[in-house]
């Protein structure tokens, strides 16, 4: 009960952030190809803990699908920037279907996290949390039964985010992505 209250307490100070999540449009598209260009330069200038690469992924073009299919938020700043963005789809990786989950549910009851992302002057500022508590909201209202999500295994900070978020392990797969060092894949469920 003390963890559900600490984090009712951190998702209220989230709330009352400069920070608003909101569906993205194609207006947004420059500003993202940028954000995933900078975010890319940033991670292999230090550690690369997504094992992300400038020119595979995230890509402009991840954008642009995602706005397409309508699945793309964003987040942003009081003055309107772009501080990080989510796509939240009904769409697993083919390994999801290799786990166990502690929910049975057609994809079409689920949402899948794919790429969340943070410009790298807005990391450890909240926009990563708030995209995550948005997702569980946003789920809810949709009557959706969980939400899933993979992290590769090397990817510390983002693990201890998802898990002080209350989601729960399941599995270890390997995403047949056929990029050396992005084999394995930790997978998280959070159900709702």
């Amino acid at each position: 009960m003390a963890r559900k209250r600490e984090k009712d307490k951190e998702w209220q100070n989230l709330m009352n952030t400069k920070f608003s999540v909101e569906p993205g449009t194609r207006e947004d598209i420059d500003e993202l190809a940028r954000l995933f260009d900078e975010l890319n330069d940033y991670l292999a200038e230090t550690i690369n803990w997504p094992g992300w690469r400038k020119g595979l992924y995230p890509v402009r073009q991840t954008a642009e699908d995602a706005v397409e299919k309508g699945t793309l938020f964003v987040v942003r700043d009081e003055e309107g920037v772009i501080a990080g963005t989510v796509r939240l789809t009904h769409e697993p990786e083919p390994a999801y279907f290799k786990a166990i989950w502690g929910i049975e549910a057609d994809y079409s009851e689920l949402i899948v996290v794919h790429t969340l992302a943070v410009h790298p002057s807005y990391m450890k500022k909240g926009p990563s949390r708030l995209m995550l508590n948005f997702a569980e909201e946003y789920g809810r209202k949709q009557g959706i039964k969980a939400i899933r999500l993979d992290v590769s295994v090397h990817n510390q900070p983002a693990i201890r985010l998802y898990e002080s978020c209350g989601y729960r392990y399941v599995d270890t797969v390997d995403l047949e992505l056929g990029i050396p060092g992005l084999e394995y894949f930790r997978l998280y469920e959070l159900i709702l």
